[in-house]
C-alpha cells in the first residue's frame, strides 16, 4: 500500500507548500504589474493551478476514457464551487468586487451553459474546441485590459516587496509544486479508488476531479487566510473558466470524444446549478460569508453520496 499512500502524503506536502509560494508571488506580480489581485487570480493562479486538470484530461481522453476526461472537467469545475469555495468562506469571508462579479460571473455561467448545450447536441470535435480556445483567449485579453485600466486609476502605484523578476520565480516555484503534487495525489486516489472498483465515471467526477482541483484548494484556502480574498475568489471563477475554455478547447482539439451520458443528463445540470448559486450568494451583501461557505461544502457532501455507490 506504499505505492498508494506514499504519493498521496507527498502530493500534499507539495501542495501546501506550493500554495503558499504561488500566492505571494502573484500578489507580489500583481503589484509590480500594476494590475489588481483579482486579474492575477483570474490568470496566473486560476489558469496556472488548472495545469493538473489539463494533463489529466488530455492524457484520458488519449487514452480513450472519455468518462475520465470529461468528468474531470465537470467535477472539478462542482468541485471549485461547492469544496473550494465553501472551505475558503469558513476560514475568511470572502469579499467580491461588484464589477468583477457582474463580468466574470456572467461568463463563468455562460461557459457552463454553453458547453451543456453543446455536449447533449454534438461529439465535442475539433471545431468546438478551437471555438473554446479562441473564446478563452479573447476573455483574457478583454480582463486583462478593463482591470489594468481600472487599477491604474485607483490605485497609488505602490511597490511590491520584491523584485518582479523575485516574485515571478516565487510564483513558478509554487506552480510547479502545486503541478507536482496534484499529479501524485491523483496516481494514489485513482490507484486507492480502483482497487475497490469504483466506476470510471464516478472516479472522474470526484477522486481524479478533487484532486486535480488540491491545487486550487490549497491556493484558495491560502489566499483566504492572507486576507487575499480577490485572489481565491478569481482563483474558483477563473478555474472554472479556463477549465471548460482551456481544457475541454484542448481536449476537444487534441482528442475529439463524446462526453458520456451520464454526465450530460446530470452532473452538467448540476454544475449549472451550482455556478447560479455561487453567484447568487455572492451578489448578496458583495461577499460569502461563513455560513454561505458551510451551505456550499455541505452541497458537495451530498453531491458525492448521490454519486459514490
Amino acid at each position: 500500500m506504499m505505492d498508494v499512500w506514499l504519493p498521496l502524503a507527498g502530493g500534499l506536502v507539495l501542495l501546501i507548500l506550493g500554495g503558499e509560494f504561488l500566492v505571494r508571488g502573484a500578489v507580489n506580480v500583481a503589484t509590480a504589474l500594476r494590475v489588481s489581485p483579482l486579474v492575477i487570480g483570474l490568470t496566473l493562479v486560476g489558469f496556472g493551478t488548472s495545469t493538473p486538470e489539463l494533463v489529466t484530461s488530455v492524457r484520458a481522453a488519449l487514452a480513450d476514457s472519455p468518462g475520465i476526461a470529461y468528468g474531470n472537467i465537470v467535477g472539478s469545475n462542482i468541485a471549485n464551487i461547492l469544496l473550494i469555495g465553501g472551505l475558503a468562506a469558513l476560514l475568511f469571508p470572502i469579499a467580491v468586487a461588484r464589477a468583477a462579479l457582474r463580468r466574470d460571473g456572467a461568463v463563468m455561467l455562460a461557459v457552463a451553459v454553453a458547453f451543456s448545450i453543446v455536449s447533449a447536441l454534438m461529439p465535442l470535435g475539433r471545431a468546438v474546441g478551437v471555438a473554446f480556445l479562441l473564446g478563452l483567449v479573447a476573455y483574457i485579453v478583454v480582463t486583462f485590459m478593463i482591470e489594468r485600466r481600472r487599477t491604474a486609476d485607483t490605485t497609488d502605484h505602490a511597490q511590491p516587496k520584491t523584485g518582479i523578476l523575485v516574485s515571478v520565480l516565487i510564483a513558478i516555484a509554487g506552480l510547479a509544486c502545486v503541478i507536482v503534487g496534484g499529479g501524485f495525489l491523483v496516481d494514489g486516489a485513482t490507484a486507492l479508488a480502483r482497487g475497490f472498483g469504483i466506476s470510471e465515471t464516478v472516479i472522474g467526477l470526484t477522486i481524479v476531479a478533487v484532486g486535480t482541483s488540491m491545487p486550487e484548494l490549497v491556493t484558495s484556502v491560502v489566499a483566504a487566510l492572507k486576507r487575499q480574498s480577490d485572489v481565491a475568489f478569481g482563483n474558483i471563477i477563473g478555474s472554472n473558466i479556463y477549465n471548460i475554455l482551456g481544457i475541454g478547447g484542448a481536449t476537444a482539439l487534441i482528442a475529439p470524444g463524446t462526453v458520456p451520458a451520464e454526465i450530460v443528463s446530470f452532473d452538467n445540470l448540476v454544475m449549472i446549478a451550482v455556478s447560479v448559486l455561487i453567484v447568487a450568494l455572492a451578489w448578496t451583501g458583495m461577499r460569502i460569508a461563513r455560513w454561505e461557505g458551510a451551505v456550499l461544502a455541505a452541497g458537495y457532501v451530498a453531491y458525492v453520496a448521490i454519486l459514490w455507490p
